[in-house]
């Protein structure tokens, strides 16, 4: 392999392969539980990306095979931004909605953003 080839598509950009059943697989992911491969084996999580219109993409590894998936994950709805102003309002640290009460949500900026989903959940009063 040459070196003009091993550099010509960093794979940042190629981004991953899709999943047969990304549902399925977001909800193993909020659960904590394991993730299993389309190929066998087990998905392990590389990054958390957050897009700029909220939402954000998982990027995932099967442990068994080195092939990456790319797992998109909708912004936030209405519903969960208005739970998390409202525990802001009673003046309660706001948790994750998707992830339960086990992730406390980050400033990052004027935002909250979960960390380990990456979505974003409104701004910080």
């Amino acid at each position: 392999m040459t070196r003009a080839s091993r550099n010509s598509v960093p794979s940042e950009a190629t981004g991953g392969l899709a999943l047969p059943d990304p549902k399925a697989t977001l909800k193993a992911y909020y659960a904590g539980s394991r993730m299993g491969s389309p190929v066998g084996g087990v998905l392990e999580v590389l990054r958390v990306q957050r897009v700029g219109d909220g939402s954000a993409k998982l990027i995932l590894e099967c442990n068994s095979s080195s092939l990456r998936y790319e797992l998109p994950i909708k912004k936030a709805t209405r519903t969960e931004k208005t739970k998390v102003k409202q525990s802001l309002l009673e003046g309660i640290d706001p948790t994750c909605p998707r992830h339960g009460e086990s992730r406390r949500l980050t400033r990052v900026g004027p935002t909250l953003v979960c960390p380990a989903c990456g979505v974003t959940f409104g701004r910080a009063l």
